[in-house]
């Protein structure tokens, strides 16, 4: 499998094992409430806060959850190591693309993205269900992880270049409607990880690669990706790794962990 599925060639693997990533920063109940009502036939649901992260605290709103538990919430899920794994969330992708990235993490490789979300599938005239599947317990065990990440202590190394995947105008500082303080990490870029989509799909990778040659991105270049929380900054990575560029490194700390040490710098405006 590759980096992204569609509708069509998801409905035709009636053997993969789809994951419905639906939630909303503003109302942390919605996605379940979503997923009750309707999903696609054999999703399970993976919560962001519940299932895809550690409590919050000085690492940010959305720290990694331990490694052991999330092997133990795969098992219950019923995932092997030779399970093939679809994530999806609503359209754009991004709840979707941190659990595909904790798979990786964890030395899964055999996991996409449904392109373009449930609005894909609905497009593509499938059916939903409200049916919750079970599933016999799985023996999943992590592997040697397929991503990078670095800490905090690491960010402003010299070389490093800093894409956010936030908005502009909480990247500037202008607005900051979840943290208590605006800004971003000095040296960072603007890399809103909407700009990867067109019409709700991720754009070819010929745009993409064009997209972040345009930031100055060369595949050579230490590419650290953050966000507000390490939610975002994955569809970045995801992006990224589609354009053909070497996987970028996670901060998985984000905006929410560097503003929890006051002697961190900040900066402000584009």
């Amino acid at each position: 499998m590759g980096l992204l599925i569609d509708a069509v060639s998801l409905a035709a693997s009636p053997h993969t094992r789809v994951f419905d990533c639906r939630f909303s920063l503003m109302d942390k109940t919605a996605g379940r409430r979503d997923y009750d009502t309707s999903h696609i036939p054999g999703a399970q649901y993976a919560d962001l806060e519940a299932d895809l992260s550690a409590a919050a605290g000085e690492d940010g709103r959305h720290p990694l959850p331990d490694k052991d538990a999330l092997v133990e919430k795969l098992r219950a899920w019923g995932i092997n190591n030779d399970s093939a794994i679809v994530c999806y969330d609503q359209n754009a992708g991004a709840f979707a693309a941190r659990f595909w990235w904790l798979l990786r993490w964890l030395g899964h490789e055999d996991v996409t993205v449904l392109d373009g979300g449930l609005d894909a599938w609905l497009a593509a005239g499938q059916t939903t269900t409200t049916e919750v599947p079970t599933f016999p317990g799985g023996d999943f065990q992590a592997r040697p992880s397929l991503t990078r990440t670095v800490a905090a202590s690491q960010v402003l190394d010299a070389d490093n270049q800093l894409l956010d995947a936030r908005e502009a105008a909480r990247f500037a500082g202008e607005i900051e409607p979840i943290d208590p303080v605006a800004g971003h990490i000095p040296g960072a870029q603007c890399a809103t990880f909407t700009d990867n989509l067109a019409n709700g799909r991720f754009r070819s990778p010929a745009e993409l690669k064009a997209r972040f040659e345009a930031m100055g991105v060369e595949s050579g270049d230490p590419v650290v990706c953050y966000c507000g929380s390490g939610v975002t900054a994955t569809h970045n990575i995801l992006a990224l790794l589609l354009a053909g560029y070497p996987e970028p490194a996670l901060y998985p700390g984000s905006w929410s962990g560097w503003i929890t040490d006051p002697s961190r710098p900040i900066a402000t405006g584009s």
